[in-house]
This record gives C-alpha cells, sequence and structure tokens, in this order.
C-alpha cells in the first residue's frame, strides 16, 4: 500500500500535470470506487465542468481541490493516477476516467480495485469519514516530541501498532515503522506507553527523517508503486531492515528477524533492537 511518501510524491507530480484543467467527462467503470455518492453517475455530474486548482494530501490520502467541491482519493493496495491522450488505448484495470477540455485524460487504474473515492462540498470533507478520524500528520510543525508523549501515554498496546493506528499519526504503513523503529532502537513489540522521553525523541526524530528522505527519493518501489508520471520511487536502495528477513543487518551484521505483530510482517534486528 502506497505510504506517505509515495502519496506525496503523487501529489507533486499530478500538480504539475493536471492544475488549471478543467474536467469535461467522467466515466466510470468500477461503481464500488464512488463511495460518497453512491451513485456514480451524480458524481461524474458535478464533476463536470470542474477546474483542478491544487492536488493536496492529508495522511496517505490525495485532496483534489476543484472549484465548488473536493474529491478524495485512497490509493489503497495498487492505485495509481496517469496522464494520457484521451484516445491512447486504455489499459486494463483503468476503472476511472477523467477526460480534460484540453484532450488529455486523467485515468485512475486499480489491480485490486480496493481504492475509493468521495465526493464533498469544499468543508465537508473534515467533518465526514474518511478524513475527520485522522491523526496528526507526522510532517507537520505540530508533531513534536512533546505531542508524540502526550499520544503515547498509559497505552498498552505495542509501539508497531501504535504507530500503524491512522487516528493517532497520519500517514505511516508498515514500511516505515518498520525502518523508524529500527533507527530508533526500538523492538516492534515495545508497550507504547513505557517509552520514555530519550527513546520519545529518537522515535520522533526517526520518524521525521525516514520520511524525508523517502520523499525526496520519490518513495519506495516495493511492487507496483509509480509516481504521475509512470516513474518508481528509490527508496527501496536504502531500506535497512522491510523485506530483508535472514539479511545482515547494516548496523551489526546479525540476521534480520521477521515476525507478526498486529497481523502485520513485521522486520527488525533483535540485536540493535532488544526487547
Amino acid at each position: 500500500m502506497p505510504e506517505l511518501p509515495e502519496v506525496e510524491t503523487v501529489r507533486r507530480t499530478l500538480n504539475q500535470l493536471i492544475i488549471g484543467k478543467t474536467i469535461e467527462r467522467v466515466q466510470v467503470g468500477l461503481r464500488r470506487i464512488i463511495q460518497r455518492p453512491q451513485d456514480p453517475e451524480a458524481c461524474a455530474r458535478q464533476l463536470e465542468g470542474r477546474t483542478y486548482s491544487a492536488v493536496e494530501r492529508r495522511g496517505k490520502f490525495l485532496r483534489f481541490v476543484l472549484n465548488d467541491c473536493i474529491l478524495v482519493s485512497h490509493l489503497r493496495m495498487e492505485g495509481r493516477y496517469g496522464l494520457y491522450d484521451k484516445n491512447d488505448d486504455v489499459e486494463k484495470h483503468t476503472h476511472v476516467r477523467f477526460t480534460l477540455t484540453d484532450g488529455s485524460e486523467l485515468r485512475y487504474r486499480d489491480v485490486r480495485q480496493f481504492g475509493t473515492m468521495h465526493l464533498f462540498k469544499p468543508g465537508e470533507e473534515w467533518e465526514n469519514n474518511p478524513l475527520k478520524k485522522l491523526g496528526v500528520e507526522p510532517l507537520s510543525p505540530s508533531f513534536t516530541p512533546e505531542l508524540l508523549q502526550k499520544l503515547l501515554q498509559k497505552k498498552t498496546t505495542k509501539i508497531k501498532s501504535f504507530l500503524l493506528n491512522q487516528e493517532y499519526v497520519a500517514g505511516l504503513g508498515n514500511i516505515y515503522v518498520d525502518e523508524a523503529l529500527f533507527r530508533a532502537g526500538l523492538h516492534p513489540e515495545r508497550i507504547a506507553g513505557e517509552l520514555n522521553a530519550k527513546e520519545i525523541q529518537a522515535l520522533h526524530e526517526a520518524i521525521v527523517t525516514t520520511l524525508k528522505e523517502a520523499i525526496a527519493c520519490g518513495g519506495s518501489s516495493i511492487k507496483s508503486y509509480v509516481n504521475g508520471q509512470g516513474e518508481m520511487g528509490m527508496f527501496q536502495l536504502r531500506l535497512n531492515v522491510y523485506g530483508k528477513k535472514a539479511q545482515p543487518c547494516p548496523a551489526c551484521n546479525q540476521p534480520i528477524e521477521r515476525i507478526v505483530v498486529g497481523g502485520r510482517g513485521t522486520h527488525f534486528c533483535p540485536h540493535c533492537q532488544p526487547l
């Protein structure tokens, strides 16, 4: 699933591709992707004639800002956007097509078919799912070690599960939680509320640094991820532990282990991240 760095990279490339362009027609091939309104034809009618003014991000969600409406999109497992000529052949698994007045076409393709789109009037998106329950943005000024310490207080869940909960910190997923915990020297099964101030400071720094480095590399292309221009990310070349079971730890050469925490495959170094 694309995480914060990948979604941020898609956001940046889409801002280069579609800002100022106007939607002429919307075609929906897979009806369940349109979650709000539940009538895809009504959604299409509301979008036609609207102009893209910005593409923003909230956690793992894209927020398409158009005049008089907001389209919130989640890529889920393998959703991707791309800009094409409207006469180009349509690839398999292309489920939504936004034909633009300049002859180009923004297409949403999703092999797994888990992606979602919600249409709102401006301002309504913050008061309704899926955005209303999202936690703090980890790259925002409000995400401080003090706030992280407050969020962690009295939490009895494991730190890996805590960081994956989007209601606490928005945008983190399996890849970057594993990498941040490695950098902070924290075992993924540590109890969240038992971290001390020094460990929280280290975790905060590790989260922010890891995300910034990943964005600078265009995200991680582990499976099928590409940005809005069809380009792969490169941060997978810098991963320390994620997906590296039995490989030597880059810090101590001990083999990386894989366990399951909260139902999620988890990679860590037992020497550098003692329980």
